[in-house]
Order: C-alpha cells, then sequence, then structure tokens
C-alpha cells in the first residue's frame, strides 16, 4: 500500500477532509498538496531504507501512542501532533531545514500561501507516522531487531507490510513509491528529486 492510499483511507476515507477543515484550508487544496507531499515522504523514506536507515526509519515509527493521529483528524492537527509531525519529517530528509524546503516548494508548485502547506505537511506527516505505526506496531519493531536474520529487516518489513513474490524490499518500495509508477525515488519534490 502506498503512502497517499494510506492517507485516503484514514478515518473512513475522510481524513484529508476533516484535516483540511481543522486547519481552515480548502479541501481541493489539501487533496493537491496531500497527492504531492505522499509521494514526497514516501520517497524521504525509501531513500532512508535504501540507503542504510532501517533502524532509523524503524525509530521514527516506535511510539504506538502516535497512531491515535492517523485515526482522529484534530489529534494531528493539533500543537502536538504537527511537532509529532515535524519530527518525523525531520528523522525521514534529515533536519527541519529540509522539511521546511519541501514544504516551500510545494507552496510553490501548488500555488498556495506557504504558512498553509507549514501547518498542513507536519499534520499530515503526523497522519502517516499514525498509519505507519498501525502497520508496524511496536511489538512488530522489537520482534525485528531482535529477530534480524534471513532476509533482514527489510524482509520481515516487507512481510508485515503484505508483501508477497519479490522480497520484502520490493514490498517496502512498493508501499513508499506512492504514485504508484514503480519508482519511489522520482516522487520527491524540488531538491529531493534523485
Amino acid at each position: 500500500m502506498s503512502i497517499l492510499r494510506l492517507l485516503q483511507e484514514a478515518q473512513g476515507g475522510h481524513g484529508i477532509d476533516q484535516l483540511a477543515e481543522q486547519l481552515g484550508i480548502d479541501r481541493d487544496q489539501a487533496n493537491q498538496l496531500t497527492g504531492m507531499l505522499a509521494p514526497a515522504i514516501g520517497s524521504a523514506a525509501n531513500r532512508r531504507v535504501q540507503s542504510g536507515g532501517m533502524a532509523d526509519l524503524l525509530g521514527a515509527l516506535r511510539g504506538e501512542a502516535q497512531a491515535r493521529n492517523f485515526d482522529d483528524a484534530t489529534l494531528a492537527a493539533s500543537e502536538e501532533g504537527r511537532e509529532q509531525g515535524r519530527d518525523f519529517l525531520s528523522a525521514l530528509l534529515g533536519g527541519r531545514d529540509q522539511a521546511d524546503e519541501l514544504a516551500s516548494e510545494a507552496a510553490t508548485r501548488a500555488g498556495v500561501d506557504s504558512g498553509t502547506v507549514q501547518q498542513f505537511l507536519p499534520a499530515l506527516a503526523a497522519m502517516v507516522q499514525g498509519g505507519l505505526q498501525r502497520q508496524v506496531p511496536d511489538s512488530s519493531i522489537d520482534a525485528m531487531e531482535t529477530e534480524d536474520q534471513g532476509g533482514g529487516l527489510m524482509g520481515l518489513v516487507g512481510g508485515l507490510l503484505g508483501g508477497g513474490g519479490g522480497g520484502g524490499a520490493n514490498a517496502l518500495s512498493r508501499m513508499l513509491d506512492a504514485d504508484g509508477d514503480g519508482s519511489a525515488l522520482d516522487d520527491v519534490l524540488g531538491r529531493f528529486i534523485r
């Protein structure tokens, strides 16, 4: 499952609309931003894994209380939820400056006020983190860290995320390929494109 699809399924399919309402953002703008930002988040996570940062990704997913942000847009849009989202983005992108650059680029491309995107991006990231936490709870992360054998962490994560033939790395890559075109690396905005 891609990050975009995960978000589209949040709160019975109404998560993005509810998040937009919480932040006072037009629903069409929220959907447009989600369509751009979800792939960027997925690609950043994929690059982190491919560069040997699986432990970093798993660490960023740890904390089952964060799953509430996937289930409740009010929590994701709160200051605490957005702070969790900022921390998650910083872990994936390599720092808050990179997250700010991503928000700025998305605002430019979408023709949306940058302040709006600065509010929306961390709330969206909190929802992503919560959704991924639902897919890979702490108990599964613990198992991955202690049972790293055979297929390694990639295989275990891939299996937990519903990967079949092609191995765990391919399954994780498919989940992080937010636009479904087979390549996660081309999904990142602006300077994040590699």
